[in-house]
Order: C-alpha cells, then structure tokens, then sequence
C-alpha cells in the first residue's frame, strides 16, 4: 500500500492523503476480497489520517466497491484493478477493467430483476466517471465521508 502527502503532511481538501491500488484476479472471491480490502482502506485512513469516516461512507464504499468489481466480473474477462484515494472529504473508488465498452444505467423497469448495480452506484454517489483507457475502461465513483443533511440511509 501506498499513502501519498505533501512534503509539510499537509495536503488541499481535494488532494488525496493516501492512495492504495489492487490487483484482483477475478475469480470467484475477488469481490469479497475488494470489499475487505475498502473497508481495511478506510479503518487505515480513519486510524493513521484521523479522518471521520462515517459508518454511511463505510457502507456505501462497500456497496460501491461491490457493485463495481461485480459488473466488471460479469462483463470484462481478465484481472481486475481497484484504486482507492481519499481526501479530507471523500474516499474515490476507481475500478480498472478490460472491456473497452462503456457502461450504462438501464431505464427504470419494475419488472426487471437484476442489473441496477450501475443505477444503484450513480444514486449513491457523489459523482461518478467513465474513461476509457489504453486498453479498456477506468469507472470511478465518489462517496462523501462525513454525514450531512440528506446523506441518511434508509
């Protein structure tokens, strides 16, 4: 793992304090292992950082991470690369696959089961991206560490 600061310990609201990236191989437990290795991220960054990181945040990294890691296991063959950076404000989760092919949210269908993990994302998130890279595509979504009017969960 990697933490990344300035020179003085100091860094902007926008910069990132640390930043930890992840190889998956994406087998059957690497989205069980993706949700671990968030949730260790953010005990390290809670403990050596003193950021408050908020049981919401906690959760929603997870299910992020979750929802990511299974769509790029579903659709993508290969590896799987997970980056996790965190600000003063906001943990960053950006998910590397191979498939070139952007994603996109499905319309609403009450009658459809399944594959609303990219709607579910995109309501959660702070804000979220899609780039396609040199060989494939990088997805990154952003939680909001702290809670505030509007951020409960139900």
């Amino acid at each position: 793992m990697e933490s990344t600061a300035d020179g003085d310990g100091c860094s902007t609201p926008d910069e990132h304090l640390m930043r930890v990236g992840y190889a998956l191989d994406g087998n059957d437990g690497c989205i069980a292992d993706a949700r671990h290795h968030a949730a260790a991220f953010l005990d390290r960054a809670s403990d050596d950082q003193h950021l408050p990181v908020s049981a919401r945040a906690r959760d929603l990294t997870q299910l992020v991470v979750s929802e990511l890691v299974t769509n790029t296991r579903k659709y993508a063959p290969g590896p799987v690369l997970l980056e996790l950076g965190i600000t003063t404000r906001t943990v960053d989760i950006t998910v590397w696959d191979s498939d070139p092919k952007v994603p996109a949210a499905r319309a609403g269908d009450p009658h459809r089961v399944g594959q609303h993990g990219l709607e579910i994302v995109k309501a959660v998130a702070e804000d979220f991206d899609v780039r396609r890279a040199p060989a494939g595509k990088r997805i990154t979504a952003r939680i909001t560490l702290a809670d505030g009017p509007g951020h409960a969960l139900t």
